[in-house]
């Protein structure tokens, strides 16, 4: 606490981080830059809220990152929404969004606002995404229309990676970034609140920011975005595998966790794990009373104190 130059009280504690809305989100256009991050389970979720998150996508990458599948396209409803449950147990205060899987709103509306239900009936989620632009308007309308807020992906959209030949950037030559710019517009009228713009130039990135009304969230997509987006396992470097070109590792808990891991595997081997001050004791009068214990008194300890030994004396 401070003083005022009239004498009042003043606090000098940031503001007190409240729940954040899919109204929210919309209402950050061309403000505070929205941080969002993935995650896919409760310890994920905890440590991506506590470090500030607007947003939390319980994403479909959760094929390649969690699963060890080589693609988003063979993830489930089922497998999305049981993550989607971990993640909103924690209580994040970060916006929770449920990314809808391939086929899960691609078949028709009714399919596609089923799904959606769950992900906010079942998961708890508070919206969901889904991928593509104009061919996709009528499962965004339809689930809006049923009072789920949406987010929008366009430019490099990783379920349609067998139709785009691969993990490709999108965008680069005018035709295409003059269909991705309707793209945005056409998703703006149709109802969502943000949209993620993925593996897109630079230029476009900001030509589509400037030109809808509703907040632009990059990976891949440069600087002038009103948001950025990771995901969990590649900003943290909890693997070591090829990352795309946009990631920034910002820690190497791959390697960190692997030297723990052959540290306590050598502690192990070397008989150095537990030590005493990792084990517990028995009650100095308990002890003594297991030793009087007849049927206990058969039990070969040997020499240094441990069952198994050499001698033939039993337990005096």
């Amino acid at each position: 606490m401070s003083t005022s130059s009239k004498g009042y009280a003043v606090s000098n504690d940031p503001p007190e981080r409240k729940k954040v809305t899919a109204p929210d989100i919309r209402g950050r256009k061309g403000g505070q830059k929205i941080k969002m991050v993935t995650a896919y389970d409760a310890p994920s979720a905890t440590i991506a809220d506590r470090a500030g998150a607007d947003i939390i996508l319980v994403g479909d990458s959760l094929a390649n990152v969690v699963l060890g599948l080589p693609d988003t396209l063979t993830v489930t409803v089922d497998e999305m929404v049981h993550h989607t449950k971990a993640v909103t147990r924690t209580k994040p205060l970060a916006h929770v969004v449920g990314d809808m899987p391939w086929l899960s709103y691609h078949l028709s509306t009714e399919d596609a606002v089923r799904n959606a239900g769950r992900f906010i009936k079942e998961g708890r989620a508070e919206s969901v995404k889904l991928e593509g632009g104009r061919n996709r308007l009528e499962a965004i309308e339809a689930i809006v229309a049923a009072e789920i807020p949406v987010m929008g992906h366009l430019g490099l959209t990783p379920q349609s990676v067998h139709a785009m030949g691969g993990y490709k950037v999108q965008g680069k030559g005018v035709e295409q970034a003059r269909e991705l710019i309707h793209d945005a517009r056409a998703l703006q009228n149709a109802g969502v609140y943000a949209m993620v713009l993925e593996g897109v130039p630079t230029l476009l990135g900001q030509l589509i920011t400037k030109e809808i009304d509703v907040p632009t969230i990059g990976i891949g997509a440069g600087p002038y975005t009103d948001g950025q987006v990771l995901v969990y396992h590649d900003l943290l470097g909890l693997h070591n595998q090829r990352v795309a070109k946009f990631v920034r590792k910002y820690a190497n808990l791959y390697q960190t966790s692997l030297d723990a891991m052959s540290n306590f595997f050598d502690d192990v081997e070397a008989g150095v794990f537990p030590s005493d001050d990792e084990s517990y004791e028995m009650p100095e009068d308990s002890e003594a009373a297991l030793f009087s214990d007849d049927e206990l008194r058969k039990i070969n300890f040997g020499e240094d104190g441990t069952v198994g030994g050499e001698s033939s004396g039993g337990l005096f």
